[in-house]
């Protein structure tokens, strides 16, 4: 395996979309354009599916050394009313988005009329950041019902937040369970003071413990914990120390990602280390494959990509049944076609488009005061961006994917060619029109999907941009 992780550990994408942000078409992108795409996708969705909602909360009290989410350090909370006016204020131009869905020439006044009077069918909502639980409880509930109160809930809704264990208490929980939300994931990384001390994340056992027994004891059905792997002073034994803790409480779900080390894009956060302590390329991949076999003699079956769950939750049922969904959130149980990010810096997808919001606090606020969706950057999918991506998806949720003549391009003989050695090496088979990743392969599932992404292809990169694979 060894010789292996050597050959295929090269920088690449992670595939919350593709194409991927470095790759998209900001030039051709404009905002009426996503516009448009957004009121196509909720006439083709909302009454059936429904929509996503993902809200960007990013303040943190403290910078995480290991952090490559857009964030904002503060310590004042002074700034969480105001940013959440902002987020209802942006919410409030979609709606107006919404009420123009599927007006048309050819309809008669009656049906123009029932049309905007359409609710938007609320699915999916996910709180991330920074830490949504920053924000005091009472904040977030008056932002949730600023938002529920002009939406239809849709049956058996997917709500979900991310939770600091330092500082998410036992209100929080109670406020979101009564607002409709069953799943909270909490950010652990790693138990070990060493390593604890180099990413600046000082979090003991006890606190992830209170806040895994209050989200049970209220009646979460679903509680996540993240883990990192190839952080600094990591070693096995930390490791396995950190994965025999987290299992004395069972969480339902397990993220156990690979620590994408990418201080070229992230600036100073991601260099409170020397680079030296971090776990080399045999070393990191030691701690996957040790970690992904306690995890499994433990009980947890791995699901796509860096995810694990128990056989009773929803995650590892919608693989079972072929419903796992990819998105910028991660990997979920549900799929709408439109997801709409609120927030700064977050990204929406109407399936046809992506866009993200201004980066800055201050921009986004500005640009949301002057009524104006605070979208930056994009990209428009053209068809053949459309068929990559259902095929990548493909690949990252189900490991496998199948041409057709309907869903076939130009370059597949070259993409299957470039797939011919990972095939050789047993980490691929290759059997008529199908493409299925091997268990052996699944640790390089980004490579294989590398071999599809024709716009990377096309415009290979002058300089880094991607975290490693392996």
């Amino acid at each position: 395996m060894n010789s292996l992780i050597d050959k295929y550990n090269i920088p690449g994408p992670r595939y919350t979309s593709y194409p991927t942000v470095p790759y998209w078409d900001n030039d051709g992108f404009t905002s009426e354009q996503w516009q448009k795409t957004v009121i196509q996708s909720f006439n083709e969705s909302n009454a059936q599916e429904g929509i996503s909602i993902y809200i960007h909360l990013p303040f943190c009290e403290q910078l995480c050394t290991f952090c490559a989410c857009h964030k904002r350090i503060t310590k004042q909370h002074s700034v969480e009313t105001p940013y959440l006016e902002s987020v209802l204020k942006e919410w409030n131009l979609y709606l107006e988005l919404f009420s123009q869905s599927a007006i048309s020439n050819q309809q008669s006044a009656e049906q123009k009329a029932e049309c905007g009077k359409q609710k938007a069918k609320l699915k999916e909502l996910h709180l991330g950041g920074g830490t949504p639980t920053f924000f005091s409880p009472e904040n977030l509930r008056i932002l949730l019902e600023g938002i529920f109160s002009t939406v239809e809930i849709a049956e058996n809704p997917e709500f979900s937040f991310e939770g600091h264990p330092n500082n998410t208490t036992k209100v929080h929980l109670q406020t979101l369970y009564d607002l409709g939300f069953r799943r909270c994931s909490f950010g652990v990384q790693d138990y070990d003071a060493k390593v604890q001390k180099a990413i600046n994340r000082i979090q003991p056992f006890e606190n992830v413990k209170n806040v895994t027994e209050w989200a049970r004891e209220i009646g979460y059905k679903s509680v996540s914990h993240d883990l990192v792997f190839g952080l600094p002073h990591q070693t096995w034994d930390a490791m396995e120390f950190t994965i025999r803790k987290t299992l004395e409480l069972k969480p339902d779900r397990l993220a156990f990602y690979s620590y994408a080390h990418v201080p070229w894009i992230k600036g100073v956060g991601q260099r409170g280390f020397d680079e030296n302590d971090l776990p080399s390329g045999e070393e990191k991949r030691k701690l996957y494959e040790n970690g992904k076999k306690l995890l499994e003699e433990l009980g947890y079956i791995e699901v796509g990509m860096d995810h694990f769950s128990l056989e009773k939750d929803d995650l590892y049922q919608s693989l079972i049944h072929k419903k796992l969904h990819r998105n910028f959130m991660g990997y979920t149980s549900s799929n709408t076609q439109l997801m709409v990010g609120l927030g700064m810096s977050a990204i929406s997808d109407s399936w046809y488009a992506f866009a993200q919001n201004e980066k800055s606090v201050e921009e986004y606020q500005k640009r949301v005061e002057e009524g104006i969706i605070p979208v930056v950057k994009g990209h428009i999918l053209n068809d053949e961006d459309l068929k990559l991506r259902r095929h990548i998806l493909n690949l990252m949720c189900q490991l496998e994917t199948t041409f057709t003549p309907e869903n076939s391009f130009e370059e597949l003989p070259e993409a299957l060619k470039k797939l011919q050695e990972m095939q050789e090496d047993g980490l691929v088979e290759i059997s008529g029109n199908t493409v299925k990743i091997t268990e052996k392969g699944r640790v390089f599932t980004r490579n294989v999907a590398m071999a599809f992404d024709l716009r990377m292809m096309r415009k290979m990169p002058e300089t880094r941009l991607f975290s490693m694979t392996v």
